[in-house]
């Protein structure tokens, strides 16, 4: 047989970066292989369970292949556990490392071969376009670890150009760009994320200019003018929006921290907002019902439904003695 067709459903795709499959390659061990693949299917973390149940696998498979990955650090194990126990000790998760942190260091000849190749050159020459600048060597390393080492596609390369550059122009003014080191981040950023085709950036970038567009009224809603915010605060900002608050709601915490901080402290309204969260409290009726605090009284009642039909009963009976005295009927003594 001189060649193999791949028959593909039309379906979501999952993507292996360079360095991950080479190093799964290296290994060659297909458990290890089939539970990444599965742990790329849960969107980079799965718990425990849900994994060994989509590869019907018993208990001692999967921890053996969990092993081999979080020792190639594909994986990251739950508080630094070298491998897990029991059935509930991934149950934190296993999810997909991050990147290193510049793990290769590329020389000039290592540059010089990669410009050697057609996409790599179009895809210095596109980059250099988008930010209007030569590309030094130190850049050209960047651009190389995202294409080589992360395993980024050329296409979405440039996407995560793109979207840098839009954004340091949103959050500093026309005439900004980013450096390479802050694409660099976002990009190991969208690695973790799975962002590793055009298709799947592309639709993060639609989300997350969505999003975007709440932050004006965000801004005046905490009394802060039509000020751009700033890198933290955006950071703050989207991920309330992203939480789904209503706007009541995150105007509830923003008094509740002014009550308690004299001022907006970031780090204790998103505390507030946070903590609604977990709860699922997302509306202000749900939040005034769900967050209101429990008296002992009632939460002991709560526990206890005998005792305060109980007591309710003996509550009833005291009263009708009291108006019986006041009426002057007879009646048995307390």
């Amino acid at each position: 047989m001189s060649g193999y067709t791949l028959h593909l459903p039309q379906e979501e795709s999952v993507v292996v970066s360079g360095p991950a499959a080479r190093r799964l390659l290296r290994r060659g061990d297909g458990d290890a292989a089939l539970l990444y693949m599965a742990v790329l299917l849960h969107h980079g973390s799965g718990d425990g369970e849900k994994l060994r149940a989509a590869l019907s696998w018993p208990e001692e498979r999967f921890r053996r292949a969990l092993t081999v990955l979080a020792g190639e650090g594909l994986v990251s194990l739950p508080q630094g556990e070298e491998a897990p126990a029991a059935e509930g000790a991934v149950a934190a998760s296993a999810s997909l490392s991050q990147p290193p942190e510049r793990q290769v260091e590329y020389t000039r000849s290592d540059m010089a071969r990669a410009l050697e190749g057609a996409e790599f050159r179009s895809l210095t020459a596109a980059v250099e376009g988008k930010l209007g600048k030569k590309l030094t060597t130190p850049d050209l390393a960047v651009l190389l670890g995202l294409y080589d080492q992360v395993g980024l596609p050329a296409d979405v390369i440039f996407l995560l150009v793109g979207f840098c550059a839009e954004r340091t122009v949103q959050q500093y003014g026309p005439g900004r760009r980013p450096t390479l080191r802050q694409i660099e981040r976002e990009g190991y950023a969208w690695a973790r994320r799975g962002l590793m085709t055009q298709e799947s950036a592309a639709a993060y970038i639609k989300d997350y200019q969505r999003r975007r567009k709440v932050l004006p009224e965000l801004m005046a809603l905490l009394g802060l003018g039509d000020r751009r915010p700033g890198p933290t605060e955006e950071r703050y900002l989207l991920s309330w929006a992203a939480m789904g608050f209503d706007r009541p709601v995150i105007e509830l915490a923003y008094d509740k921290t002014l009550l308690k901080c004299k001022e907006l402290k970031w780090p204790y309204m998103n505390k507030i907002l946070t903590s609604w969260h977990q709860k699922g409290l997302h509306t202000l009726a749900e939040v005034e019902a769900g967050d209101r605090p429990q008296s002992r009284s009632a939460a002991s009642r709560a526990q206890n439904p005998a005792q305060d039909s109980g007591a309710a009963r003996e509550d009833l009976e005291r009263m009708e003695r009291y108006l019986r005295r006041m009426r002057g009927e007879p009646g048995k003594e307390e």
